[in-house]
């Protein structure tokens, strides 16, 4: 299935129905009077977020959603019966946006929360209730309300708890791939990660969502490579680990190439509590691993874990640090009950 997290439709609510104008007809009824029913209430259109959805893919092949229209109201006092909605179904962490004002109109980030993004037209009512002491017959109705219609971008934000990022190749989802069950595409050749994916890693007998994007190039604030695009998928995460290939020409620069592009996207990101480890250390000989690691160590100001995922080395210290961030920023977040002091 194709991964996609953005798309624009067209919604439109359901109009109201028109009251009937209806008087009664009956053998040996003189004075009938007004039995017009009321116009039943148009459909709305509703976003619905299900679980079981991972990607937008769904809104590329139908933009258009409309609700039904209110059925009219008939005589014998029958009102018409409501219009059918039109019901989105998002996934978890999708964003909705007017696409002329760009407000955001939800945050979807629970299975089962719904919105109402276009409100149906009321019913219009029939000329039985205008009837009053001095008008037994009146032949006046309303027609339904009309429908509401607009524009909206959805947006795609994925939910985990940590993120990967680094350069193409710095071996993140190679990483996934050894401690999720996540199968992302890995070869011998140097590729980069096309679509997000994410994994659930189980460790020391908890769990948590760990989010892999497309890799960065510099420039890619400015539409290089794939761009920045992906990085929305990292807002929501507690923290970040920031991998940086040992193999690469110099550890400390190819860490400020990233910081940079954190920082130009900003979204929060670069103020995110961050993990940095030099990952693929099989691959280089110990003088160039202790050179690597000075050097991203001066550039990060902190001392960096080293890791192999191929070789699984140093993969559970890298782990608890995370499982630690996690807590950590969880904690942060949790608000402290205010003590009130008892009174008499």
């Amino acid at each position: 299935m194709k991964f996609l997290d953005q798309a624009k439709i067209y919604v439109k609510s359901g109009a109201g129905g028109a009251g009937c104008l209806s008087f009664r007809r009956e053998k040996f009824i003189e004075f009938g009077g007004p039995d017009g029913g009321d116009g039943g209430r148009g459909g709305d259109v509703v976003a619905l977020c299900v679980d079981g959805l991972n990607t937008l893919v769904d809104y590329r092949f139908q933009q258009h959603f409309k609700a039904k229209t209110g059925m009219h109201g008939m005589g014998q006092n029958r009102a018409g019966g409501k219009g059918a909605d039109a019901v989105l179904k998002v996934p978890v962490g999708t964003q909705i946006f007017d696409a002329e004002t760009e407000e955001l109109l939800a945050d979807l980030t629970e299975v089962g929360q719904s919105v109402r993004l276009a409100k149906g037209g009321n019913g219009g009512f029939g000329n039985a209730h205008f009837k009053t002491s001095t008008n037994q017959a009146p032949r006046r109705v309303n027609s339904g309300q009309p429908s509401e219609e607009r524009t909206l971008y959805l947006v795609l934000k994925l939910i985990a708890d940590a993120g990967l990022v680094g350069l193409p190749n710095a071996g993140k989802s190679t990483f996934l791939a050894t401690v999720t069950s996540a199968k992302p595409k890995i070869a011998d050749y140097p590729f980069s990660t096309l679509h997000p994916q994410l994994g659930v890693v189980a460790s020391d007998g908890t769990e948590f969502v760990l989010a892999d994007i497309p890799g960065l190039i510099e420039g890619a604030h400015e539409g290089h490579g794939l761009g920045d695009h992906f990085l929305g998928h990292i807002e929501r995460c507690r923290v970040l680990l920031h991998l940086v290939d040992a193999g690469c020409d110099h550890a400390g620069e190819t860490y400020k190439t990233v910081r940079r592009e954190l920082e130009a996207y900003d979204a929060g990101l670069p103020e995110k509590p961050e993990i940095v480890a030099l990952s693929k250390v099989d691959t280089v000989d110990a003088e160039t691993l202790k050179t690597q690691m000075a050097r991203l160590k001066r550039a990060a100001k902190k001392t960096p874990l080293r890791l192999s995922a191929a070789t699984h080395e140093n993969v559970d210290e890298v782990l608890r640090a995370l499982r630690a961030a996690i807590a950590a920023a969880e904690k942060a977040e949790t608000p402290v009950a205010e003590v009130v002091a008892w009174h008499p």
